[in-house]
């Protein structure tokens, strides 16, 4: 897999991107590339701007923080199935980068959500994580939830709509919503993560102001019941056809909920690994997140969320593909305590991105017909 000028495998990490993730995206393409085994990997850094530009080379997280929007040569990765290699133009003319394996730790829309995924296809290029198709499903959280429903997985009570919807018939949406929640109730873009555009509503104004805001990161809204008082379990998935799942850890919010800030900003929020549950319920939601990333087509890794209610019910919330990567990421430090440091942890990552990408170009893409009835007039 390794190109021939060197033994060393390519690994192109990908950060940043067109979402509003973009910040926690560069801090995990920092900690990938620090963890890399220098004895076995090159890092190939791979910014992608705010406004969709790419650039690579060690300058790319410097101008990304920097946030400088003309970048001094501007790189592609072509869809050519042949090349699996970057492409950066300038006015000197164009210079090809070698990529092996692509490492795309991007968070959110254009990352997260089959798009990025569907160009490593055309390109034919290994890379970490779930496809087109797992992507897409666990980006979206109403069709997730659709489909984690039909297996009977217990799902808080939800509603959804689109914003072009609520705009003309509020009024029936609002009604729609207490018929099957009360407050309170969380507002969610159904595309984003990281908490991103989520707000905690408690009355009528609060709810206006939610959806306002969740508008401005995703046309789909989905509205879910809050489970007052529950605990926030995690559980950590690796993996391709044979996945398995960490040790069960508890975030103890240091807000009234793991927002944005408790997650990245303030600091103050808790871990508890492993979370001081039953073994009864910590096997229980293993089993529950092992089904959910077999069923929603995931593939490397994935991150699944739960609450626990003071009755002691399990509710599954939500299976991110993409979660935070630094070395003290949640996810990371799930399979630390399972016995599986970062830096093994991102070198068993890329393995099974190669071991896929091998089991899948042996697939025949064409069909050879025993008539050239195509070439006809």
């Amino acid at each position: 897999m390794a190109s021939k000028k060197s033994k060393k495998i390519k690994v192109g990490v990908i950060f940043g991107g067109r979402s509003g993730e973009h910040e926690v995206s560069i801090v995990s393409g920092q900690s990938v590339m620090k963890a890399l085994d220098k004895k076995k990997y090159q890092a190939v850094p791979i910014g992608i701007t705010r406004q969709g530009k790419w650039l690579t080379g060690t300058e790319a997280i410097k101008y990304l923080k920097s946030e400088i929007k003309k970048l001094p040569v501007e790189s592609y990765l072509p869809a050519d199935p042949g090349r699996r290699q970057l492409v950066s133009l300038d006015k000197k003319g164009s210079k090809v980068t070698p990529v092996d394996v692509v490492f795309p730790v991007l968070h959110g829309t254009y990352g997260e959500d089959g798009t990025i995924q569907g160009l490593f296809e055309m390109a034919n290029v290994p890379y970490v994580g779930s496809g087109v198709l797992g992507s897409a499903l666990g980006m979206d959280k109403v069709v997730q939830k659709q489909l984690l429903s039909s297996l009977k997985l217990p799902l808080v009570p939800y509603v959804w709509f689109y914003m072009q919807e609520w705009k003309k018939g509020r009024r029936q949406i609002i009604k729609n919503i207490f018929d099957n929640l009360k407050y309170p109730i969380f507002v969610k873009p159904a595309n984003l993560g990281s908490s991103v555009g989520i707000t905690k509503v408690k009355n009528h104004k609060q709810l206006e102001l939610g959806v306002s805001l969740a508008g401005k990161f995703d046309q789909k809204i989905i509205v879910e019941q809050a489970v007052i008082g529950a605990r926030e379990l995690e559980c950590a998935v690796l993996g391709n056809l044979r996945p398995k799942a960490s040790v069960v850890g508890e975030i103890v919010a240091s807000n009234e909920f793991y927002d944005y800030h408790a997650k990245y900003v303030g600091g103050e929020s808790k871990e508890i690994i492993p979370a001081k549950i039953s073994q009864r319920t910590a096997d229980s939601i293993k089993q529950m997140a092992l089904l959910a990333f077999k069923t929603l087509n995931c593939y490397g890794l994935a991150r699944v969320d739960f609450f626990l209610s003071k009755g002691g019910k399990v509710y599954l919330n939500e299976l991110n593909t993409m979660p935070g990567f630094t070395s003290i990421s949640m996810y990371s430090k799930l399979w630390s305590k399972t016995g599986v440091p970062y830096q093994k942890l991102v070198s068993r990552l890329i393995d099974l991105a190669i071991a896929r990408h091998n089991t899948k170009n042996k697939l025949q893409t064409d069909f050879a017909s025993d008539s050239d009835w195509y070439k006809q007039k």
